[in-house]
């Protein structure tokens, strides 16, 4: 990739001392307002150098000294932390119809994605559209049912593939495996292919390229701060984010051009059953605001919110239960109990598996997919004795939240019993487990999402024992996490799969 030339730097240095002014007068300006506690904001910097490692881990030591509502500041950038599920409902149910679009991040502008973006756009009239198509034609639960039969056969595909690991004493990759099915379910519900193989890189290579989107908007990107530097990307952030872009919206656009091509030349031609049928229609009725550009960047989305959340979830829930193996033979026990062994778990039959759905809840406790939520407001919002200042970053710490003592005994370890019996769900009106976000910006995919998991999960213990490759004990599998906007293992989970006995 290309890196910035050394004279771009300079030029950074002396726009910075050039702005140094309206900084200082930022600083102090915010001194005598009423704006939460925080930790001591150096002239320039802010706090930037009190948040290496690992983001939201170090906001919450952080919100342990100065409380559930702090203040920070990043260079220019005010930013509120909220680390307790009374001040996120307050901020995100309350005062919702305050918030305002999303800070356009630079990286998002590479080939204009934030102008098509369900994920960037304001609330407007192309935000509302974009959600409706979504929710009726993907997400509905009539569309959901009707495409059972395609998870179940692609998990299926899963467990025939852990089978042959098992005859050949082969380590798993589990994430991978969590990814290859849950991209041949997504391709399949978008295009009627399979994107994936078990046996090949054709999976690896677009995680790779997914995660490379991931990775690089993660990165600090002076242009955010500075929008004056947007037009010389002196970190090359943008000019990264294009190269992946580019790799996905070319595969798109061939997809869409050889379907375009069949509906045009064959008398013969067969309609399928897939989201592509759809917005070519609605690409040739009259007056349509859809076009192909705008087709392409609904698929980017759905292919960047699926997959490394989905598949990380089933990582981390391995991970655990592989630590705890206890537990996993207690999930195995229950699913035996309702659907016998060799058969693979209904979707319909989730709702009977209590602990199951304790384990998935736990893992989100522990590992929500997105750390943070983040919203913007339109004005400022009082807070108890303090004001949470307009256009201020306000970041509700997932993370935190979910490892709060005060809310939750030994918060640190695994305990799926905590949800049994419990009224707690992640449908966006606990607060104490928001893993799909809540309000207007709720994850549109959790119905999926969601189902995917708790069946991916299930399909992964019911008829397989595990161990940890290499004699490593399942106490010492390594659970750190990778930096990034998502929550992803540091060490990828290779675990060795045997055929139960009992």
């Amino acid at each position: 990739m290309d890196k910035a030339p050394p004279f771009l730097l300079l030029l950074l240095v002396v726009i910075l001392f050039f702005i140094l002014y309206r900084i200082f007068r930022h600083y102090l300006g915010q001194k005598s307002s009423k704006l939460p506690p925080g930790p001591h904001q150096y002239p320039i910097v802010g706090n930037m150098f009190q948040l290496s490692g690992i983001f939201h881990s170090t906001l919450a030591k952080l919100s342990k000294t100065y409380g559930p509502l702090m203040s920070i500041k990043v260079l220019n950038r005010r930013m509120i932390i909220v680390s307790s599920p009374k001040v996120a409902k307050e901020l995100l149910q309350k005062h919702d119809h305050l918030y305002t679009s999303k800070l356009v991040l630079d990286s998002a502008r590479a080939f204009d994605y934030h102008k098509f973006s369900i994920i960037w756009l304001p609330v407007n009239g192309q935000w509302h559209n974009l959600r409706k198509l979504c929710k009726e034609q993907i997400f509905s639960s009539e569309r959901l049912n009707a495409s059972q039969g395609l998870r179940q056969e692609k998990l299926q595909q899963l467990c025939n593939y852990v089978d042959g690991c098992c005859i050949n004493g082969e380590a798993v990759d589990i994430g991978e495996a969590a990814f290859t099915t849950i991209l041949n379910i997504l391709s399949n519900t978008l295009f009627s292919v399979d994107f994936g193989n078990y046996e090949s890189n054709s999976s690896r290579e677009l995680k790779e390229i997914i995660s490379g989107v991931v990775d690089t908007i993660a990165k600090p990107n002076l242009s955010d701060f500075f929008p004056v530097l947007r037009a010389i990307d002196p970190l090359g952030i943008r000019r990264q984010t294009k190269f992946y872009f580019g790799k996905l919206l070319q595969k798109f656009e061939e997809i869409i051009r050889q379907r375009l091509q069949e509906r045009e030349k064959s008398l013969a031609y067969l309609r399928r059953n897939d989201l592509l049928e759809v917005l070519l229609d609605l690409t040739q009725q009259q007056k349509s605001e859809w076009g192909i550009e705008e087709i392409k960047h609904l698929l980017l989305d759905l292919f960047l919110a699926a997959f490394d959340t989905t598949s990380s979830t089933v990582e981390w829930a391995i991970a655990e239960l592989l630590r705890n193996p206890e537990k996993m033979e207690r999930a195995r026990s229950e699913i035996r109990e309702i659907i016998g062994r060799g058969k693979l778990v209904q979707e319909s039959q989730i709702f009977a598996l209590p602990y199951l759905q304790a384990i998935i809840k736990e893992v989100f406790r522990l590992y929500p997919p997105a750390t943070t939520i983040s919203r913007y407001y339109e004005a400022d919002i009082e807070i108890g004795q303090y004001i949470v200042p307009k256009n201020a970053l306000v970041l509700v710490n997932l993370w935190a939240i979910g490892r709060d003592s005060s809310l939750w005994s030994s918060p640190d370890s695994f305990v799926p019993e905590r949800f049994l019996d419990s009224e707690i769900d992640v449908k966006g009106q606990h607060f104490e487990l928001l893993p799909f976000g809540t309000g207007r910006r709720m994850c549109l995919g959790m119905p999926l999402a969601d189902r995917f998991i708790h069946l991916t999960v299930a399909s992964l213990i019911h008829n397989f024992d595990w161990k940890t490759e290499g004699g490593i004990k399942p106490e010492d599998v390594d659970m750190s996490e990778k930096l990034g906007v998502t929550m992803q293992k540091a060490v990828p989970l290779k675990a060795i799969p045997t055929r139960t006995t009992v």
